[in-house]
């Protein structure tokens, strides 16, 4: 029997919590995105909050090893059309792809994370000796080889304020 996680992480507590169904299995220390609140846009520092899944696992990651989650979503699409942050064709071609497309595939990648509301979001490794990230979760190297282990793709992920 396969066990069914989902992980929730807490930013102002700087906590990863690891879940088996409605019990937290562990707590793991990390770090996050430079700024506080809600990602926006490329380069402002900041770990997005809501729902996500890990849509990839990249085992050759500059930052150890990494997993892949799904910013942006349709609801950040719709944020970066209403604010002008989109063009209605990056939005259209932006939208498309989240249905559609296959996240593992890296020209995918390309259009999904490289649009001005930003992207690349990984819960990732080489946390030590770091205090912040541009963005992403970071943990030990240790606690990210176990975790890379443990989830497949298509594990829910929380991250909150």
């Amino acid at each position: 029997m396969t066990v069914a996680f989902n992980i929730r992480v807490h930013k102002s507590e700087g906590v990863l919590e690891l879940f088996s169904g409605d019990a937290c299995v562990r707590r793991i220390s990390c770090i996050t995105g430079t700024n506080k609140g809600d990602k926006e846009m490329e380069g402002d520092r900041r770990t997005p909050v809501g729902h996500f899944r890990v849509v990839y696992k990249n085992p050759n990651s500059k930052f150890f090893l990494s997993l892949g989650l799904n910013y942006p979503r349709i609801l950040d699409a719709n944020r970066g059309l209403f604010t002008g942050l989109l063009t209605y064709p990056v939005y259209r071609q932006l939208v498309h792809d989240l249905i559609t497309a296959d996240m593992t595939l890296e020209t995918v990648q390309d259009r999904v994370w490289k649009t001005p509301l930003g992207g690349e979001i990984f819960i990732h490794g080489c946390a030590e000796g770091r205090s912040d990230t541009a963005g992403c979760v970071a943990l030990s190297n240790p606690d990210m080889l176990q975790l890379f282990h443990q989830i497949p793709l298509g594990t829910s992920v929380e991250i909150l304020p």
